[in-house]
């Protein structure tokens, strides 16, 4: 029997690296109603001039005053990741923005009123074989369940959004801390997760702009002196 619930709570955990947090039936339909649509997935992508394969995410979701959901990515030390291509779309709480890495660290979060479930999982690429399609490697960084912030971000509290985050604690009580490198990018989710109708990215960055050297040849000196 323990070996049966040890191999029960392995695979679960291996399904929530993979796919990211489960809701239940009702917390589904309760998202699907208020119009958050929040997409954890991450996926294997072959970059066909580069000849490599590469690591796809999407930041997405959003709020609504007592629901929210959101899902977005960072790089192995916790730092924000520039996007690939930002999303702009007529609704809300839906896709912001699209990101491709060797390597994504995923956080996820579900807000019910003040009650926060969170994931961190990290992703990368497994090599099987020369020639051959990588393999999905995931592991769980963190898991929160039910944390609490007895804040409103989303009203009367929101001039604390992006400087709150809730507080975690395993079954005995006992405080359960965000790894330091990733607490910054749980305290953005925490914002987003209390944004309602959000439209904007939260954790990606848009890229960095590069001025282009211009090399001026032959140009005349010009003298200070009066002609």
């Amino acid at each position: 029997m323990t070996k049966t619930l040890e191999s029960h709570e392995l695979d679960h955990r291996e399904l929530l690296a993979r796919q990211g947090l489960r809701f239940p039936a009702i917390i589904l339909r309760h998202l699907r109603s208020a119009g958050i649509y929040c997409q954890p997935t991450v996926s294997i992508e072959h970059q066909h001039l580069a000849k490599r394969y590469v690591l796809r995410g999407v930041e997405s979701g959003g709020a609504i005053a007592d629901l929210g959901a959101y899902s977005s990515f960072t790089d192995e030390q916790g730092s924000a990741l520039e996007w690939l291509q930002r999303v702009d779309t007529v609704g809300l709480n839906g896709v912001h923005a699209i990101v491709v890495a060797p390597v994504l660290v995923r956080i996820e979060m579900l807000r019910v009123e003040r009650t926060y479930d969170v994931l961190i999982t990290r992703h990368s690429l497994q090599t099987t074989a020369p020639g051959q399609r990588p393999r999905l490697e995931s592991s769980i960084v963190f898991y929160g369940r039910r944390g609490t912030l007895e804040m409103e971000l989303w009203g009367k509290d929101r001039l604390f959004s992006g400087a709150a985050s809730p507080a975690f604690y395993s079954r005995s009580g006992e405080q359960l801390a965000v790894p330091d490198e990733f607490q910054d990018a749980v305290t953005r989710i925490s914002a987003a997760v209390c944004c309602v109708g959000c439209r904007h990215c939260h954790v990606l960055q848009p890229k960095a702009l590069v001025s282009p050297s211009v090399e001026v040849v032959g140009t005349p000196a010009i003298s200070g002196g009066a002609a």
